[in-house]
């Protein structure tokens, strides 16, 4: 059992849980099942407690109607230095310090206009042509069923499509092959990213400190100007990188490595989730399915491989169906923890008149999968419902706890200034891949077994399977 600290708190300072063991507090119990662990403290201390984790004081705000007091405040409450520290130690470039690389974070950040607005609809065409020339590739060698692994399958696929767009087509006879290798290494590497990030010295975790060095080696210059056709915001990264002296040629190629990381790390397993509850849930397949047939017939476009298939944004954004099953899978698989570190001494008004004193240094966390499963706010919260999130045939944005609206209530990209700049895109290449393979093929479970979260990456965003699954496939007819 916890070890409860009421000693050396200051007055308004919330209930402290030490955990048994010096450093590292509650760390193992925390690691083992956060979520469970989070859920018992709640019930004896309420909705604010602070927790003792390796070292580090978190305070934890689990009432969603107090999150915005959290998010609003970005001044004391800060999010990019933690950041910007966990992601160079994680991929191995120097931290973004003001006095060596002036201005670089805000460069940086400005270049995300490029996944917004029109340039995201240009760069989403793009992952469209080129999930397209894939699904052409599998069809041609789909001559009846095809079995294959479901997250393999989802992985091979959707690193291919992100890859080619972001940073342009390898030329070589086989780059097919180049893109494969690299795929390979990024799934080893990708493995070790817990241990990483919870600061374990990548020397003590195996092969992984090699696997980085050759996957940061494919993004130097002298091979990244090889690939043909990149996107805009590769580019603008690039043409960023150059104007710092001070960032050496493998200082840059990290940096890219770390982009590639931010954007399939996450997509790939979330791709997987949505698939297989539509799989695993025969009405929900069907419906997405029609959906989709409706909206290629009412724009005359044709279904297979031969024809190319063009979607607007607008047209993406009223598959009500398919975002909603989406939605939904994000629902059940993400656990990302919302941090902010408090930059001063400070006392956090909420709601209610309530008050809650942080020290300099504190960490503050919002922790969303409590949320997303709490039967207050979503009945059944276990449940896979794939039309959640439509009401009245139109999309449902309005959920309540306790008779109170509430202002989030879905939170898979995390939130406020942490919130994932990605998240358009992300979305629309999750959308994109449900829709080909669902007007291209017959999909269906080859074997029946069960399988659950690896709750391994608690709180560092959607969770992976703990086992693979063969799914089968074949042209429709």
């Amino acid at each position: 059992f916890p070890f409860f600290n009421v000693f050396n708190r200051k007055t308004g300072e919330p209930p402290l849980i030490n955990g048994w063991i010096p450093f590292l507090g509650n760390a193992l119990i925390f690691r083992k099942d956060a979520f469970k662990f989070l859920v018992d403290q709640q019930k004896k201390l309420g909705d604010i407690f602070t927790v003792y984790i390796a070292g580090r004081y978190i305070t934890f705000i689990m009432d969603p109607f107090q999150y915005v007091y959290v998010i609003r405040n970005s001044k004391q409450l800060e999010f990019h230095e933690f950041a910007n520290k966990m992601a160079s130690k994680t991929f191995d470039y120097p931290a973004l310090s003001k006095a060596k690389f002036p201005d670089l974070k805000e460069n940086l950040h400005r270049i995300y206009q490029y996944l917004q607005g029109k340039p995201l609809d240009i760069i989403s065409d793009h992952m469209m042509k080129n999930l397209q020339d894939i699904f052409e590739w599998k069809c041609s060698q789909a001559t009846d069923w095809e079995t294959e692994k479901m997250y393999k399958f989802c992985c091979s696929v959707m690193f291919e499509a992100s890859f080619v767009t972001l940073y342009g087509r390898v030329p070589a006879a086989d780059g097919h092959k180049v893109i494969s290798e690299i795929r390979d290494k990024f799934i080893k590497f990708d493995a070790s990213f817990p241990y990483l990030a919870a600061n374990i010295p990548i020397e003590l975790l195996g092969a992984t400190k090699r696997v980085r060095k050759e996957l940061i080696h494919h993004f130097l210059l002298q091979n990244m100007t090889k690939w043909l056709g990149g996107s805009k915001v590769v580019q603008a990264r690039r043409d960023i990188f150059e104007k710092y002296e001070l960032l050496g040629d493998y200082d840059k190629a990290a940096h890219h490595f770390a982009f590639l990381w931010a954007s399939v790390g996450n997509t790939i397993p979330a791709t997987f989730w949505a698939m297989y509850y539509l799989l695993r849930h025969p009405e929900a397949l069907a419906a997405v399915r029609d959906e989709i047939d409706h909206l290629l017939q009412s724009t005359g476009q044709k279904r297979g491989p031969t024809y190319n298939i063009h979607l607007t944004r607008e047209q993406l954004d009223n598959l009500v169906c398919l975002e909603s099953a989406l939605n939904e899978s994000l629902r059940m698989c993400s656990s990302s923890m919302n941090i902010r570190i408090s930059q001063e001494d400070f006392v956090l008004k909420l709601e209610g008149d309530q008050e809650v004193s942080l020290r300099k240094g504190d960490w503050i966390a919002l922790y969303p999968q409590i949320l997303h499963m709490d039967p207050e706010v979503y009945e059944d919260p276990k449940e896979y419902k794939f039309d959640r999130y439509i009401e009245n045939g139109k999309k449902k944005t309005t959920f309540y706890k306790a008779g109170r609206k509430l202002k989030y209530f879905l939170m898979p990209f995390g939130s406020g200034i942490s919130m994932c700049p990605g998240r358009f895109l992300a979305m629309n290449e999750m959308k994109m891949f449900l829709f080909l393979l669902l007007s291209h093929f017959d999909v269906e479970l080859a074997e029946n077994k069960a399988v659950r979260l690896d709750n391994s990456r608690m709180g560092l965003g959607i969770l992976l399977p703990n086992v693979d699954i063969a799914f089968r496939y074949k042209l429709r007819s």
